[in-house]
Order: C-alpha cells, then structure tokens, then sequence
C-alpha cells in the first residue's frame, strides 16, 4: 500500500473535521480508503465528536480522588445538565481522574497526548462526545503529592470541590481539622493561603482603590493612609485562608484553629497549599430560546 500522504490526511480532516492524528490512523487502518476510514472515525465517535467542537461546554463536574500520597481536583464539562448529572458522565469524569494520577502531566494539552494503551487520552474524550451525544472538554485540574495527607470535599454531587495538603501525620485530630477546613474552604472561597502570597501588584491595586474611596468621603491624606492600613488588614482576613476567621466559631482565625490542634496532638500541623474548583465558572453560558435553536436548525439544513 503506498505511503498516506499529508493531502490524504487533510483531505481527511476537511471531511470529517476529526484530528489529524485521528485521520492518519484511520487512513492507515483503511489501507487508504477514504470511505472505510471516514466510516472508521464516525464508528469511534470521532467525526461525531468534531461536528460539536463549537459547542459550549459550561455544564459538567468537579471530581476529587486520592490514591495513597496523590490526589487530583479536576473539572470536566459536557453542555447540559441532564448529561452531567448521569452515571456515564461520571464514569468519564473517574477515567479522567485516574489517568492524571497515572501519568502525573502538569497541563491539560499534556494530560491529552497521555497514552490509555492504544489511544491517547484526547481520542478517549472524542469517543465519548460520541457516546453521549455531548461535547466533553477537560477544563483543568490540581495534581497534589502529600508527604502527609490530603483531603477533598466535594458540594453538591460536583459543583464545586476542595483539596487540601497537610503536612503532617493522619490521626484522630488532624482529620478533624481537615475536615472542618475543607468545608470552611467551600464556604469562604479563599484566593491565597497566607498574606505573603498576595501579588504586589494585586496589594498596590487593593490600597489605591481603597485610598481613592477614603479620599471621595472627604478625609485627609494623613487620617486615609490610617483608614488604608485597617482596611488593608480586612483584605487579607477575607481573602487569605489562614487569616480568616474559622466559620464555625468566628472568635478563632484559622491560623489559631491550626495551632490549637499542633497542640492538641504534639506534634507541627502545617497546611502546606490548597485549591478549590467551582464548577462552570467563567464559562460563558449561552442561552437561545427554543425557537432561535429550531430555526439555525432549518437553516442549517438549507446548507
């Protein structure tokens, strides 16, 4: 059989809209016959799968699984609800999950190319748009190493997850706090763990807003700069973890709440990172009534 050309491929491609990797490989198991290899791509769901890649994918799930000292907080999307909220969906979104804790990629683009033995993570999510009718996307994930112990929560079958790295052991006590800190981490939805890890430029931002605001009530330079510093101090008690106040008794911050149980249990009690997904956010949701939908439809066909 002779060679599959780069024209074939694109030939290929223009036909069916699959991947060029997925058209060389069905060319090549076609023996260069492009029908066989069109009906190829269409049998593993991949042409399928090209016709909805402009589809909006804002629906889906967060997921969290730990496997010994790895964990992984990862966001899939499908376009619809319905979809998102079904077993098979949720067996996708476990796949997923487990081939990140296997192959440890750091991105989304590597964690694609990853191979499943035979096909690469990338042809298994096009498989499944074909499956279940919808496009699915990985959005992004969290791939934690623990020299301690982790902990996830996840709200509301998938709307939004947690994930936290303590460095320090597993016992009675620390799960306890982990736990409580997972949800305290849902409800607060911190931006950084400590003070130190706000950008400056993010702090220069904050101060000028605030000192702008302080100047428009009619204070003086000198008592704004004052003001500035409080409400600075406010800043990182809403958006730093440790600075916050804990939810369930706002008398104790986090960071003393950490401290109490290092006591309690004689030994340093580090929470080292976390992170924390909500699901869908920053999608832009498109929304069309039925009518809208039905007449591109039509027009559609018109083509």
């Amino acid at each position: 059989m002779a060679a599959i050309s780069a024209k074939d491929v694109m030939k290929l491609r223009e036909q069916t809209g699959a991947g060029m990797m997925d058209c060389k490989n069905a060319l090549t198991e076609a023996e260069g016959d492009f029908e066989r290899a069109a009906d190829i791509l269409r049998e593993r769901g991949i042409a399928k799968a090209a016709k909805r890649a402009s589809k909006v994918t804002a629906e889906g799930l967060v997921y969290a699984l730990i496997e010994g000292k790895t964990g992984v907080l990862v966001e899939v999307n499908c376009e619809s609800d319905f979809v998102a909220k079904g077993d098979k969906f949720h067996e996708i979104t476990a796949t997923v999950a487990k081939e990140i804790i296997k192959n440890k990629p750091e991105t989304v683009e590597a964690l694609l190319a990853c191979d499943m033995g035979g096909k690469t993570v990338e042809t298994y999510v096009q498989e499944q748009t074909g499956v279940i009718g919808e496009k699915v996307s990985i959005r992004r994930f969290a791939l934690f190493e623990t020299n301690g112990f982790l902990e996830t929560y996840i709200h509301m079958g998938g709307t939004m997850g947690v994930m936290l790295d303590f460095d320090c052991p597993e016992n009675e006590v620390t799960k306890e706090l982990a736990h409580n800190l997972a949800l305290h981490t849902a409800f607060t939805k911190p931006a950084y763990l400590t003070r130190e890890e706000v950008p400056a430029d993010v702090l220069e931002k904050e101060k000028a807003i605030m000192m702008q605001e302080v100047l428009n009530e009619g204070k003086p330079a000198a008592i704004a700069e004052k003001i500035v510093l409080g409400k600075i101090g406010k800043f990182y008690e809403e958006n730093c973890l440790l600075e916050q106040k804990f939810v369930k008794d706002d008398k104790i911050t986090v960071k003393q709440l950490i401290a109490q149980a290092t006591k309690d249990c004689g030994v340093p009690v580090v929470l080292k990172r976390f992170v924390f997904f909500v699901m869908g956010e920053g999608i832009d949701k498109k929304s069309e009534d039925l009518s809208e939908e039905v007449a591109k439809q039509v027009e559609a066909m018109k083509k």
